[in-house]
């Protein structure tokens, strides 16, 4: 199977997709396509360019995308440090 190319104007519109409306990268490259892969690589690509950040609803859904991801991670960190102090708790007696 042959590799499809795209042109940077279709990049972009995916892009603006993501970033501007709102859509999940799994919804817009589905809707388009092509490989959620690829979609997310030029989103990371296009992001330092002006006209493409996230804007309006798409902004929100990345900034929420992005607190979850933290919170997942800090969840887990406190859980580690809880399990780690219930450990040494119980060598000290």
């Amino acid at each position: 199977m042959a590799r499809r190319k795209f042109n940077r104007e279709f990049k972009l519109s995916a892009v603006q997709l993501v970033n501007h409306q709102g859509y999940s990268i799994a919804e817009a490259a589905k809707s388009l396509g092509v490989d959620p892969g690829s979609l997310r690589g030029w989103v990371k690509q296009f992001s330092t360019e002006a006209g493409t950040a996230p804007k309006g609803e798409g902004a929100v859904q990345a900034e929420l995308r992005r607190l979850r991801k933290e919170n997942a991670r800090l969840a887990m960190e406190r859980d580690i440090l809880k399990k780690a102090a219930a450990f040494f708790a119980k060598e000290q007696m």
